[in-house]
């Protein structure tokens, strides 16, 4: 039953450290490289960078709940609903203007 999981490249799992900038501050990022793959594919699907991306969606956070506790599993959940909604259709697409009004 496993053995689907279990067969797969470790290189997916593999940790991958990346810079960018959050709130006007630096900072670093360790996800695994499976993760951070979807999110370029998200950014890419908005029209933005990836670093963009997060960016924007870190603020969003901010402004809807006011901190984000933990933002590396907060970019794993993303990513498990952008394949679940892309995989049963139901993802709405955004034009770029939406997300990039807010920089």
């Amino acid at each position: 039953m496993c053995e689907i999981f279990a067969r797969q490249d470790p290189e997916q799992y593999k940790n991958e450290l990346r810079s960018l900038r959050l709130a006007g501050r630096s900072t670093s990022l360790r996800l695994e490289r499976k993760f951070w793959q979807i999110l370029d594919e998200i950014a890419a699907s908005q029209d933005l960078s990836t670093p963009r991306f997060l960016s924007t969606l870190y603020d969003e956070v901010i402004e809807i709940h006011g901190e984000v506790p933990n933002f590396a599993s907060l970019l794993r959940v993303t990513c498990m609903i952008y394949k679940q909604e892309t995989a049963a259709g139901t993802m709405p697409v955004l034009p770029a203007q939406t997300l990039t009004a807010a920089e």
